[in-house]
């Protein structure tokens, strides 16, 4: 499918991948998660921890990590000196939405940081906009169609000052069921089918998707992650799955670690591969940098830096072994990066 991309849009897209046209991307952009996870490693509240903590943890995984990312998303809240220290071959996504959503009403709802816009992130150096969307296509229609018009606004206002649209989609359980047990697991497919039909809608104006592997490795028969013996699919199931989920699209993918280790995190990601899925990359988090936590908590920055320069760098370096196996060009899903039609401007 031919693609028409501004001048300025492409040249944006261009700095986030590597010299394939591989996005492969940490991401630094936790807010309240992070704040929460180290508070633990403390043994403190939340609210005792200062932003400035936030802000030097950021700081040490993008200045020490980036030098191997083609990319780093990261927040204006707390990020602001990671963002100054990330590595000069390192693309810059922003946060736009606030961490977290509201708990006060059922559907996960999410919203905007009151301060910015995309013309300030713009401006703050994003080559890309990312935004977080928590979905289930059969929680209410009327929460959906919250959720429709809320992506529609935030895509207008993107292609209006012609900034890349990462959409982050999270599936969860509308029913209220456990999200890490064998029934969401078999459901979870579905659910990411669902999402990645929904948002490759022209009217949204995505221009990549950021999505879950549409399986649960956890209960991959065989799988080294299976520690349960529980099984919902085969291995050949999987790759099934995988396949009819990347068919769902027309849009460039990658793929988030939604949290899981690293060597887990780089099984699921060889199981696409042996499927033959044109992914487009990794925005990767959690799995490569939170073993740093308790180092950091317990023993302070002079440590973290110690572990990143180790074991972080190992596990990105790992990582990006696997993507120059398995993962394509951003470009791919267009037929080449010569069959993209570039003009001035899209709007």
């Amino acid at each position: 499918m031919k693609a028409t991309i501004s001048r300025k849009k492409l040249e944006r897209l261009e700095r986030l991948a590597d010299q394939r046209g591989v996005i492969a991307a940490a991401a630094m952009d936790q807010r309240g998660s992070l704040k929460k996870s180290i508070a633990k490693e403390k043994g403190i509240d939340p609210a005792q921890l200062p932003s400035e903590v936030l802000a030097e943890f950021k700081e040490a995984v993008s200045r020490i990590l980036t030098p191997y990312a083609s990319a780093i998303l990261l927040d204006t809240e707390y990020g602001q000196r990671a963002i100054r220290a990330r590595a000069a071959n390192a693309g810059l996504l922003l946060a736009y939405e606030k961490t977290g959503y509201d708990a006060s009403q059922g559907g996960r709802l999410g919203d905007l940081l009151d301060h910015e816009s995309v013309r300030r992130l713009m401006h703050a150096g994003a080559d890309a906009i990312k935004i977080l969307l928590y979905y289930a296509a059969d929680d209410d229609p009327k929460i959906n169609d919250i959720k429709h018009a809320w992506i529609e606004r935030i895509g207008a206002e993107c292609a209006a000052e012609e900034m890349p649209f990462f959409l982050e989609v999270i599936a969860y359980d509308a029913r209220g069921g456990d999200e890490k047990g064998i029934e969401f697991a078999r459901r979870k497919p579905e659910l990411v089918m669902g999402y990645m039909r929904e948002f490759s809608k022209a009217h949204y104006r995505v221009d990549v998707l950021k999505v879950e592997i549409p399986f649960n490795i956890a209960y991959v028969e065989g799988s080294k992650a299976n520690q349960t013996g529980q099984v919902a699919y085969d291995r050949a199931q999987a790759k099934d799955i995988v396949r009819q989920a990347a068919e769902c699209t027309r849009l460039p993918f990658i793929y988030l670690s939604a949290g899981v280790d690293d060597d887990v995190f780089r099984e699921s990601l060889e199981l696409a591969g042996e499927a033959g899925v044109s992914f487009a990359g990794v925005l990767c988090g959690r799995a490569t940098w939170k073993g740093g936590i308790p180092v950091y908590a317990k023993q302070g920055l002079k440590a973290l830096e110690d572990w990143l320069s180790d074991r972080g760098v190992k596990n990105i370096e790992m990582l990006n072994e696997v993507l120059r196996r398995v993962a394509k060009p951003w470009w791919d899903k267009y037929g080449g990066r010569d069959q993209i039609n570039v003009i001035e401007r899209t709007n």
